[in-house]
């Protein structure tokens, strides 16, 4: 593994030695036991999409790693006042060990790995988000015990978790059910990957997708850089929402994860979130620990 730019490009067995060693760095933090594994080692963090998660779990696993994070704005370097990205990149990779970068275009993520000689990391594009599932797989399986027989359900959009969720619960052998409107299902390219196993399902119905699941997912209806079709997505999302209805076909001891941030009452009830809160914020707490794992992978 040279870079994390996509969850399709990792095999079953790396996303589980990830997992494996996110639980190993997230005992050593909760037992005190430092690992300086990036001591000397330098981040850069290129953000050209605002972020509350990625941004400080990013700068405080790095610190807790003993390496140091530089925080890059758009605004403030030459690729948001027109350089071209292969410049960037090879630029960079004479400063940095490594780089994460959260933006808009997935082809700018590859065109960064693809022209410079350090690790890239997507810490979030429009097409996928694998930093954020990992943190879901970690949980799952922290709460679950293990993937063996799990079906996972995702209620919303068609969007950039949906991709990475398909491509990671398939990969790690959960049953993937994922329910949106016809006019916003995953592209092309993520439902071919599906369309290899036979433990996925789409559907337009909530309440099919959410049937018997035991993990239940779901995002805002609107992600960045869809604030203009704010009212448009409101009504084509109108019952694409997790609530008790939902969660009555669900298994009963089913969890719920949001990738935050949250609106309460569009996609989710205030309800089921409150309820569910102690599985969602220890899945954000988890994109510390699993962001941390790629990290030492990447860099160490």
């Amino acid at each position: 593994m040279k870079h994390l730019l996509k969850l399709l490009d990792l095999s079953t067995e790396e996303i589980i030695d990830i997992l494996n060693l996110a639980d190993q760095l997230k005992y050593e933090l909760k037992h005190g036991i430092p690992h300086p594994h990036l001591k000397g080692k330098t981040l850069g963090m290129i953000f050209q999409k605002s972020s509350t998660r990625t941004r400080v779990s990013f700068e405080t696993g790095m610190y807790q790693l003993g390496g140091y994070p530089l925080f890059l704005s758009s605004n403030d370097l030459q690729i948001g006042r027109g350089e071209p990205v292969q410049d960037t990149a090879r630029v960079l990779s004479r400063y940095l060990d490594g780089i994460m970068i959260r933006t808009f275009e997935q082809a700018e993520v590859e065109a960064l790995a693809e022209y410079g000689n350090i690790p890239i990391i997507n810490g979030l594009t429009d097409f996928c988000h694998p930093c954020q599932v990992l943190a879901d797989l970690m949980t799952i399986r922290e709460f679950k015990g293990s993937f063996d027989g799990l079906k996972m359900c995702f209620i919303g959009d068609g969007n950039n978790m949906a991709n990475s969720l398909i491509v990671g619960g398939l990969k790690v052998g959960m049953s993937v059910s994922i329910a949106c409107p016809k006019d916003y299902r995953p592209p092309k390219e993520i439902l071919d990957f599906a369309a290899k196993y036979d433990n996925f399902e789409i559907t337009d119905s909530p309440a099919q997708a959410a049937k018997n699941a035991d993990v239940l997912y779901t995002d805002v209806w609107a992600s960045m850089g869809q604030e203009g079709e704010a009212e448009k997505r409101k009504k084509a999302f109108a019952g694409y929402q997790i609530n008790d209805e939902i969660m009555s076909v669900a298994n009963a001891d089913a969890m719920v994860l949001h990738c935050l941030p949250a609106h309460r009452e569009e996609e989710i009830t205030a309800k089921v979130f409150e309820e569910h809160a102690n599985e969602i914020f220890e899945e954000a707490e988890n994109r510390l620990h699993a962001q941390k794992a790629v990290m030492v992978k990447l860099m160490a």
